[in-house]
């Protein structure tokens, strides 16, 4: 999206400058209410098996596309510049379709961990080019694992951590503390460990130097100083942490993803990019080189479906200087 500019040249400099939005007041009754909605909702979610449920969250996703159309207008403009060789059929297709897995993902989530154990994990995942990040991992002298907003990005910590992998999730914590507390529980009975991405910096470096893993998802806006690497021909602001904790520690970066199958609870688990330090040790700013590295290996396993990415995000928000306009 590109912003605009007022033509009202005469004003005062003050005058045209953007005013700062005030930040709302927290409700803590309002939260606890939502809350406790979730809980009625899982109630009845559990009167039925996963499949049906799946399908009502596509049918939610369709209804998300028709009437949230601030959601629908960023993902369909995040669309069209992202593959202007497509059909308009196809941008609304893709968009609509892309509502239904974000739907889709909130299901997984609340049912994962009563469906997915030790013994049964074969009969809901599949593998593909993981066997040599199995063993970085498991070798304990340190990686990254880099994936993005794409079909159900939170089962790959959960299975790791399942198996007993020491491995952290970087996460941003909820705004509605309840809910969030009650999600990182579900997530720490299996052992899986998640760090509040704010304030995080010294904690990751000494994990990191204790041979643990770390995963990240790497396509948030990072704000004007964020490195700018390309991705699907645009710059997009990127954090320079991963690129720093890699080139520091001296440590590999996998990038991979999890992709459902149909409208399954079931999921094909690859990597399709591991970036050494020997790649990046005679680059003249490694850092920026690491960052578009891995963000091309994120936009390569977008392309490969795009209906599973979150087209309706921000990614594009900040722009480099010197060049105008948001998305």
């Amino acid at each position: 999206m590109t912003g605009t500019v007022s033509p009202l040249q005469s004003r005062p400099m003050a005058e045209s400058r953007p005013q700062k939005k005030k930040k709302k007041k927290h409700s803590v009754f309002k939260d606890w209410l939502a809350y406790l909605a979730l809980r009625v909702f899982m109630v009845f979610l559990n009167l039925f098996d996963i499949e049906t449920n799946l399908e009502t969250a596509c049918f939610l996703g369709r209804l998300l596309w028709k009437h949230y159309h601030r959601g629908r207008t960023r993902a369909l403009d995040n669309l069209r510049a992202s593959f202007p060789e497509k059909s308009e059929q196809w941008m609304w297709q893709t968009g609509r379709r892309s509502f239904e897995h974000l739907a889709m993902l909130a299901v997984d989530v609340l049912f994962t961990p009563r469906l997915v154990g030790k013994y049964n994990w074969r009969h809901y995942s599949q593998y593909r080019n993981t066997e040599r990040i199995k063993w970085l991992i498991k070798e304990e002298r340190g990686l990254l694992l880099v994936t993005a907003h794409y079909a159900n990005f939170e089962i790959v910590g959960y299975l790791l951590s399942l198996f007993g992998f020491n491995i952290y999730s970087i996460a941003r914590p909820l705004d509605n503390r309840f809910i969030n507390r009650y999600l990182y529980g579900v997530r720490r009975r299996v052992g899986q460990k998640i760090i509040d991405k704010k304030g995080a910096a010294e904690l990751m470096e000494k994990l990191i130097s204790s041979g643990a893993t770390l995963c990240f998802i790497a396509d948030q806006d990072a704000g004007r100083k964020g490195v700018f690497v390309d991705f699907f021909g645009r710059k997009a602001s990127t954090y320079k942490s991963i690129g720093l904790l890699a080139i520091t520690g001296n440590i590999p970066i996998g990038i991979g993803c999890s992709r459902r199958i149909g409208n399954r609870f079931f999921f094909e688990i690859r990597v399709n990019r591991i970036i050494f330090p020997h790649e990046w040790a005679d680059k003249d700013d490694p850092l920026k080189w690491v960052t578009a590295e891995y963000t091309k290996a994120i936009e390569q396993f977008v392309r490969e479906d795009p209906t599973q990415y979150w087209w309706l995000h921000r990614r594009w928000k900040h722009r480099p200087r010197g060049e105008r306009g948001t998305s």
